[in-house]
């Protein structure tokens, strides 16, 4: 099989050495994670431009892993990914981030969910359709190794069979971002 082009979404300033170890996994294509330099670029931009440079990366990813560290949910970009992925149809799943190692930080909190984050017009959140996985406390890096694929794969394969769902949820732009 090949490798699946997957698009990553998490908290630059706190997670991004933990998402370079999930990268380095190997298994994937990922958007690679820009470097310090480039990021000050980027976030340095307009929101328009922002959003192009979004929505240019994450074209033609089958799959949105948003991986969750402490503070992602609260991140403005995050939530613009999210809700983007969400009425594009893309498949999407979570991976909590917090215990894998930061060469400067070590590990931190769980973060919220973000997913609960966002109302559907039936009442429901997202966070009851998009799966999130919590890997092993003790050796969280293995354990994503391990799943990474067979949860996307699993991601790809929900979002298809719940495809007649998702689509009339995400007609009128229903989707709305909880005041928090």
């Amino acid at each position: 099989m090949s490798k699946r082009q997957v698009f990553y979404s998490f908290h630059y300033e706190n997670d991004v050495m933990r998402v370079q170890q999930i990268r380095n996994i190997g298994v994937l294509e990922g958007f690679c994670p820009v470097s310090p330099n480039e990021w000050e670029q980027v976030r340095c931009k307009q929101d328009r431009e922002i959003k192009k440079w979004i929505d240019e990366a994450m074209q033609y990813r089958s799959c949105v892993i948003v991986l969750i560290g402490e503070r992602t949910a609260h991140q403005k970009w995050v939530k613009y990914e999210i809700k983007k992925a969400w009425k594009e149809g893309r498949p999407l799943l979570g991976i909590y981030i917090n215990n894998l190692k930061c060469p400067r930080q070590g590990t931190c909190q769980k973060g919220e969910n973000p997913f609960e984050r966002f109302q559907l017009k039936n009442g429901s959140t997202l966070a009851d359709i998009v799966p999130c996985y919590e890997p092993d406390s003790e050796n969280a890096y293995l354990d994503i190794k391990q799943n990474l694929n067979r949860w996307i794969e699993d991601a790809i394969l929900n979002a298809k069979n719940n495809m007649r769902i998702t689509k009339s949820l995400r007609s009128n732009r229903e989707i709305k971002l909880k005041v928090a």
